[in-house]
């Protein structure tokens, strides 16, 4: 059981101490994202094999610093291009997507065009053709 006087009260925590634990728990945070970053780098890389991916993730797992250092060193320079090409890939699928999901309107003059082609063939009214002329100007 904890006693009273292990406790640490607020007055005991000088500004030295705050600023070390705020300096270590961001570091903390960024090892974690160092940590995020080497794997997703390594299981997406194209030039590595399922061997290799394997291997450097042992490395990484077991002798965590040394290996996440090692990876920067040894591949730290493809890495960029990994995320440019991850990029450009994203960009290319929304860019197709976009693609598909708009249509192609046709313009007012064109629109105007077929609803006349519709009115002299009888299928549209002039009450119909200048209601739906208004919508295709407006």
């Amino acid at each position: 059981m904890i006693k009273a006087h292990q406790l640490i009260e607020a007055s005991d925590f000088g500004t030295g101490q705050v600023f070390w634990s705020m300096l270590w728990f961001f570091l903390f945070f960024i090892w974690i994202w160092m940590l995020i970053v080497v794997f997703g780098d390594i299981f997406r890389s194209p030039d590595l094999g399922g061997w290799s991916k394997a291997l450097w993730t042992i490395f990484i797992i077991v002798l965590p610093y040394l290996g996440v250092f090692v990876y920067l060193i040894a591949r730290g320079s493809k890495m960029g291009a990994h995320a440019q090409a991850d990029a450009q890939q994203r960009e290319a699928q929304f860019r197709q997507y976009v693609q598909t999901v708009s249509k192609d309107t046709p313009g007012a003059a064109e629109e105007i065009a077929r609803l006349d082609d519709l009115r002299k063939q009888g299928v549209l009214t002039d009450a119909e053709f200048q209601q739906a002329k208004a919508k295709a100007l407006s």
